[in-house]
């Protein structure tokens, strides 16, 4: 493990902001994480994964610990479910991939979510009805304080729409270093209720689809919306669809037959982002460097050269147009590190 100084981060943040650090360590394992921890000079340093969830404001004043540990395996197996074993370094995607090359579904619908594995639990990543928790096993995570190494069941983690005990209670107590999952080999429960899958699954011509296919479809919705970090920097969605009381739905509804809208239970209704974004008038339309991408207004974009301030200036410009026009207040579903 190697330790350097004055580091620039423009690499390993995907709006590709150009921010420096003064001390970096990238560590490939549980042991190496274990060691720079006991470093008194990394004691309130930046963990950070894929970098596809934060917006750096400013240079930090503290160090940063990449983490970057590797391995996928199947650790135990019974004819119906596999438990998968991933490194918080392996790229999402790439997990995503290797569990439908092996036939293991219940992620599928994931697919082509930007990150590392590692901050899968943490974000309770999602898409297309699917949540993390929903194939959740368990999770090894080392202790920033005393280096001890802990595993959380998914009853430990405290798991909500984008949110776990891990942005609450236990903000920057644990790094995952392991995360496991629960998937299926046989008899796989697709979600196909999102209109975008089934509508793209029509057009493939498959009308009875696999895991693969699903995450073909995903794939194909996903980039025809959504732009590649590397030539257009992002943290895909920066909102958090909001939740709000039915009745607040219903008269927005009222207002525009067009709303879409996905129920959540007897109470709260779910509204994508993205539409309130458009209707308030951002889609498409560019600040200076910034702007809200002109096929998914839920995406904040770097269109070159763009600061972490004048990316979070836009996006509380938004937030105030949709509260205006919505009375709903967005909440951004990035990190913002100072």
């Amino acid at each position: 493990m190697e330790i350097k100084k004055q580091v620039s981060l423009t690499q390993f943040n995907t709006f590709g902001v150009s921010v420096n650090t003064p001390l970096f360590a990238e560590v490939r394992s549980s042991l190496e994480l274990q060691e720079v921890l006991k470093d008194p000079r990394f004691e309130d340093a930046l963990i950070l994964g894929g970098g596809s969830n934060v917006l750096l404001l400013q240079d930090l004043s503290r160090p940063v610990i990449k983490i970057s540990i590797p391995g996928i395996r199947i650790m135990e197996e019974t004819e119906q479910t596999a438990i998968v074993s991933a490194g918080a370094g392996v790229v999402w995607h790439d997990l995503v991939m290797w569990c439908i090359a092996n036939n293991l579904g219940g992620i599928e619908n994931l697919s082509l979510i930007p990150g590392l594995v590692g901050a899968a639990p943490i974000q309770n990543i999602g898409a297309y009805g699917v949540e993390l928790s929903d194939v959740f096993h368990n999770a090894i995570g080392i202790g920033r304080k005393i280096g001890d190494s802990k595993i959380f069941e998914a009853e430990d983690c405290e798991f909500g729409y984008r949110d776990s005990i891990f942005k609450n209670e236990l903000k920057d107590e644990y790094v995952i270093t392991t995360l496991r999952l629960s998937l299926t080999k046989t008899q796989h429960q697709l979600h196909l209720d999102y209109r975008g899958i089934m509508q793209t699954l029509d057009e493939m011509g498959i009308n009875t689809p696999t895991i693969d296919d699903v995450a073909k479809a995903v794939i194909r919705v996903r980039t025809a919306k959504l732009p590649e970090p590397k030539s257009l920097g992002n943290a895909g969605s920066f909102f958090k669809n909001p939740v709000v009381l039915k009745d607040k739905a219903a008269q927005i509804a009222e207002l525009y037959s067009d709303m879409p809208s996905y129920s959540i239970n007897n109470q709260f209704t779910k509204i994508p982002a993205g539409w309130l974004i458009e209707q308030s008038g951002f889609k498409g339309k560019t600040f200076g460097n910034v702007g809200m991408h002109k096929n998914q207004a839920l995406v904040l974009v770097n269109y070159g050269g763009a600061t972490g301030v004048e990316l979070w200036e836009h996006a509380q410009r938004v937030m105030d147009a949709v509260f205006s026009t919505f009375d709903i207040e967005l909440e951004p579903e990035v990190n913002l590190i100072n």
